[in-house]
């Protein structure tokens, strides 16, 4: 939350300055048309988000209106929350400690779009799924003639971001995302370099950059040489492999009902077969290698590491995961170390995500910033359409693009940080994940505890890697045991929390 409390305090400030500078004519015309203190009435432009509350309006204002309403004086623009935080914040819990059921996100936007005083423009901050259940319920309007009408340029945006938009709206435009990040493959070169391997490149499928990272593994204890993490800091297996290497193939745990498991398939098989040798053959580190070693310095003394657990910084691990916001972390680093070379750096290059030969040209998680729509019974769908044009333009991309942490969503704009030269097409190179589906969603608000089924699996994977079980016998273990989950949620919907809430979906299971 810093981080982003920072950067709108940088947006709001360099936007005062910039519109000040380079706008001022703008200003001037606006302010001729406005209130300007004549006693004219100013018109309203009601932005609704999913979440807010009164202590985060003054942070959304920085992030999205304030450049906006300096050009705008005759508009008074209201914030509005779907769901406030303080509702939930100060609910009083029931003497029964039962768990108190909390507001459906999904329903209370629909109300906010459809009260009797709707919203005008609707911010959905990185959830396309709910995007495509709008488009889907008829509850945004369709942009694309706007667009045309108003000739705003589209042709700058960048390809994944626009393939999203149009993959949740059924290829047609019913939002615009004015920033974004994503994830790509980060790659040290001298431990390639080292070994006399080429390095990863572009459009690398999953089974090449596995049979690369297996070649580069080296060394035991706390000086081995990892080809290749899911993410900077590791984590479980099974969630590694939940995150990061099925997205892509969209398989699912269970059907589209939740009333059946589909895990036991040979898809799973080869999922569960190549994810569980990768760390048999310690090609990618554990938490228990991560934690290992990583504080001792010369004759066994502690010594301070400010990249403590992050092996890619450490020059451990020849091949990461990470998204557009490690660029800042690696950059901090080599500045460091050229004042300090006891903090460690890295010399590392980026390309695309791996794919999956069952679904080429797919790559990483693109996550949408501010996906910016237009709500069908608006009341002032002109200003609207207005606020979301300047919000995506090009002047405002330019004081944008000045973030650390995540991109603009104009080609034109995106240039490598501080001089640097890397692979900046690496995170948008590809088509990204298409959301999810809107039965499975609706499925998790239907029928809490669902995910128990899921969550089954963890320990039946690791038995897997540890060499207890057998693929085959671990898949039918997981059916079964998902199953006998699904099924007691079926007969009891409402009873089948997970344990978290207070639920207890594992005793079909313990044991």
């Amino acid at each position: 939350m810093k981080k982003k409390s920072s950067f709108g305090s940088i947006l709001r400030k360099g936007a005062m300055l910039c519109l000040s500078l380079t706008l001022m004519g703008s200003v001037l015309a606006a302010c001729s048309k406005g209130d300007g203190g004549s006693g004219t009435e100013k018109r309203v432009l009601r932005i609704g988000f999913i979440y807010s509350s009164p202590d985060n309006e003054q942070y959304l204002r920085q992030l999205y209106t304030d450049g906006y309403e300096l050009l705008h004086p005759e508009l008074d623009i209201q914030i509005v929350g779907a769901v406030n935080y303080d509702d939930m914040r100060f609910q009083e819990q029931p003497e029964d400690g039962k768990p108190v059921k909390q507001p459906d996100p999904y329903e209370k936007l629909t109300e906010m779009l459809n009260g009797n005083n709707p919203v005008d423009v609707v911010v959905l901050d990185s959830n396309s799924s709910y995007l495509k259940r709008l488009v889907q319920d008829n509850m945004l309007k369709q942009l694309d003639p706007l667009i045309q009408e108003h000739e705003f340029d589209i042709e700058d945006l960048v390809p994944s971001v626009i393939d999203g938009i149009k993959e949740a709206g059924d290829n047609s435009i019913y939002a615009l995302s004015p920033t974004f990040n994503a994830s790509a493959l980060y790659y040290n070169k001298k431990i390639f370099a080292d070994a006399g391997i080429e390095p990863p490149t572009d459009g690398m499928m999953w089974d090449d950059v596995l049979a690369k990272a297996k070649l580069v593994s080296k060394g035991e204890g706390n000086k081995r040489i990892f080809g290749f993490s899911f993410g900077r800091w590791g984590g479980d297996p099974f969630w590694d492999m939940q995150n990061s290497y099925l997205p892509a193939l969209q398989l699912k745990v269970y059907d589209d009902k939740g009333e059946k498991m589909t895990v036991n398939s040979p898809q799973w098989a080869k999922v569960f077969t190549t994810m569980a040798s990768i760390y048999k053959d310690k090609i990618v580190p554990t938490n228990q290698d991560i934690n290992s070693g990583m504080d001792e310095g010369t004759n066994g003394k502690r010594m301070y590491n400010p990249y403590q657990g992050d092996l890619f910084i450490n020059g451990r691990v020849a091949m990461t995961v990470g998204g557009y916001d490690y660029v800042t972390e690696l950059t901090r680093a080599k500045q460091q170390n050229a004042k300090n070379n006891k903090v460690p750096s890295v010399d590392w290059d980026v390309v695309t995500m791996p794919q999956h030969a069952d679904n080429p040209g797919i790559g990483g998680n693109v996550y949408l910033s501010g996906l910016m729509g237009i709500n069908a019974k608006a009341a002032n769908s002109e200003d609207a359409w207005d606020f979301i044009a300047f919000n995506n333009g090009k002047e405002w991309a330019k004081l944008k693009s000045r973030s650390l942490y995540e991109m603009v969503s104009r080609k034109s704009l995106l240039q490598p940080k501080d001089g640097q030269d890397y692979n900046m097409e690496a995170f948008y190179k590809l088509k990204p994940i298409p959301p999810s589906s809107t039965d499975q969603e609706k499925l998790y608000r239907e029928k809490p505890g669902i995910e128990e089924a899921r969550y089954v699996g963890q320990q039946i994977f690791q038995e897997v890697i540890d060499g207890k079980k057998s693929t085959e016998d671990a898949l039918k273990e997981w059916e079964t045991k998902g199953n006998a989950i699904l099924k007691k949620i079926k007969e009891n919907p409402n009873g089948g929390l997970n344990p978290a809430e207070g639920g207890v979906a594992t005793e079909v299971y313990a044991g």
